[in-house]
């Protein structure tokens, strides 16, 4: 189990979409507990983004992303999650944009690890008029570390386009980084950084890269609630350049429940 979860791991290094704006999350390291399951509504409203249709793909610019995420936790280090991609823009109305299943599993404990450290992979279809990649996979390593009240976490994350636009399978290097600290008892806060820094043999311009960082604040210490908000900003003339992003969760644990 060991070498096969160290084999997957550097694969991904190797063979690596985009979360875009549906779901702007970095994950940690640990999966949803045995037995539990959490609801997640992701929700965000891009104030300035762009402007015209580009490869036939809506613009972003007031768009209101809404993805329902169910995960469930299977074992002590296994979960599966689901998403379901939705999307307002005025003059299109509410549509539904499209799915994705993410497996992710996680280094046990008694590996004795002196960081966290995880694996996720993740597919789905989204529709042409919202996605310039119909059908695409990601593959995610995540590596986090909790010092006193000080979070670090990276992920290294790779998409591959398997049916879209470019045609182009070769894998995008999007990496993810959030660093908060617990100023308050129950919250903290904290930066995200999101990026997409083109092929792995071939990085995009300067201009051309999306890089944003979000200013956030996360509800510490509800074993039933999760929240996240933040106010995130383009750094690229290719990116969005003003996302509000909220992220309200609530977690079910089945063992009490059968109690």
């Amino acid at each position: 189990m060991k070498n096969l979860f160290i084999a997957l791991f550097l694969f991904s290094s190797v063979q690596a979409i985009s979360q875009d704006n549906y779901e702007i999350q970095v994950y940690g390291a640990p999966t949803q507990e045995k037995n539990t399951t959490i609801l997640e509504l992701h929700s965000n409203f891009t104030f300035n983004g762009q402007k015209n249709i580009v490869d036939g793909v809506r613009p972003s610019n007031h768009a209101l992303h809404e993805t329902l995420e169910i995960t469930h936790g299977f074992t002590d280090n296994f979960e599966i999650g689901f998403y379901l991609f939705t999307n307002y823009t005025s003059p299109y109305g509410y549509q539904f944009v499209g799915t994705h299943i993410r497996p992710r599993i996680t280094a046990p404990e008694n590996w004795k690890l002196p960081f966290g450290l995880s694996l996720s992979a993740e597919i789905g279809y989204q529709r042409q008029e919202y996605s310039a990649d119909t059908w695409d996979a990601e593959i995610r390593p995540i590596i986090d570390k909790q010092f006193g009240k000080l979070y670090t976490c990276f992920n290294p994350a790779f998409g591959i386009s398997l049916k879209g636009v470019s045609n182009n399978s070769t894998p995008v290097f999007e990496p993810n980084i959030k660093i908060d600290y617990q100023f308050l008892k129950h919250g903290s806060f904290g930066v995200e950084y999101y990026g997409s820094m083109g092929y792995i043999n071939q990085f995009y311009t300067n201009a051309d890269q999306n890089n944003a960082l979000f200013f956030t604040y996360d509800m510490e210490g509800n074993d039933k609630w999760e929240f996240n908000i933040g106010a995130g900003f383009g750094l690229t003339p290719a990116t969005d350049g003003f996302v509000l992003k909220t992220i309200l969760g609530r977690r079910i644990d089945w063992k009490k429940k059968k109690k």
